[in-house]
């Protein structure tokens, strides 16, 4: 790293560090002593701010209390902090504060989405057994990761950091897990149900004055869905709440016939109807949240209907990607094996 960096001593100057600046040509610079320790950081941004200021001063210019993460932090942890934290670059140190590297994130992984996440992870999972016994459905694992884990990672990988996970069975399981989120680099909040909410109640727990839409999702799904064209879609529609679908298509095993006054009019051999499922994700405008009924079960199909009752737009974004409910133990034994051949 000595060869990217800035050794500073006391014949170091400003012209120095423009000169390093142009040979590395990240637009960023670490500035360390005679053992590789990180002193700083100077970018781009710095100097130009430091010639319009006419501080020239190499002491003005370093930032001496950079972002920077140890050794031991995973490749997942640091794209997550810089999104997190609104950077692209990321001293690494050991535990003596010696540079090791500067990770970067490209161009094509840099964003930061403002919008919440909100996380439905408060079911009992009845419809799993002895699979949820001692385990909220939330955090049995799929792959080498609880499907919760699986969630949030998939989130944060296209650029969200701000979440709430909405809790009830077994609620400390996935609290001590998750914690504050910053192990992810994000920030978790939870929406603590003392009784159970259905798929919407719990939004009327967010106290916080929500400013951009937010996706809400099941927390027994995993999909590879496009979260920021589905947020686009949204917002293009003008609409207030907007429903991911995917079409299902389902074989009938016996013939059927369609009878008029006795009268045979037509016969399908194992016919294949198609329709429009509800995956369990969805994209709400934050005033509609004002429309769910405080402390009381209330379901997202309900929440729609009002909508629309209402006057206001509700929309369909159909899901072309990969889609699954782990609600069931054969969808779950799927699941963990679709994860295992990516």
């Amino acid at each position: 790293m000595k060869d990217q960096s800035l050794i500073l001593d006391q014949s170091s100057d400003f012209y120095d560090v423009i000169k390093k600046l142009d040979e590395n040509g990240e637009g960023i610079l670490t500035i360390i002593d005679s053992k590789g320790c990180l002193i700083g950081l100077v970018t781009d941004g710095d100097v130009r701010r430091a010639v319009l200021n006419k501080q020239l001063n190499i002491e003005h210019v370093i930032n001496k209390h950079p972002y920077k993460l140890t050794t031991e932090s995973t490749i997942e942890q640091r794209t997550a902090f810089l999104k997190k934290v609104n950077r692209q670059h990321l001293p690494i140190v050991d535990k003596y504060n010696k540079l090791i590297e500067v990770f970067a994130l490209d161009d094509a992984a840099f964003r930061v989405m403002p919008n919440t996440i909100v996380i439905m992870a408060g079911g009992l999972g009845k419809r799993l057994g002895k699979l949820t016994k001692e385990t909220p459905k939330p955090m049995l694992k799929v792959g080498k990761k609880p499907l919760l884990d699986v969630i949030l990672a998939t989130f944060i990988d296209h650029g969200f950091h701000k979440f709430y996970i909405s809790v009830n069975y077994k609620k400390h399981i996935i609290m001590d897990y998750f914690g504050d989120g910053s192990k992810w680099g994000a920030s978790i909040k939870y929406l603590i149900e003392d009784k159970k909410l259905g798929t919407a109640g719990s939004l009327s727990l967010i106290r916080e004055k929500l400013k951009h839409p937010l996706i809400v999702t099941n927390g027994d799904v995993m999909t590879s869905l496009d979260y920021d064209a589905f947020i686009t879609h949204h917002v293009r529609k003008k609409s207030s709440a907007t429903m991911c679908i995917r079409k299902h298509e389902h074989i009938i095993p016996y013939g059927v016939i369609e009878v008029e006054d006795d009268r045979i009019i037509s016969l399908s051999e194992k016919p294949k109807i198609t329709f429009n499922i509800n995956t369990g994700v969805y994209v709400l405008d934050p005033d509609i949240i004002k429309k769910i009924p405080s402390n009381t079960f209330y379901d997202m199909t309900e929440l729609f209907e009002k909508i629309s009752k209402d006057g206001q737009k509700t929309f369909a974004y159909t899901l072309k990607d990969y889609w699954i409910d782990i609600g069931y133990a054969d969808m779950f034994y799927q699941a963990n094996k679709d994860i295992m051949h990516n």
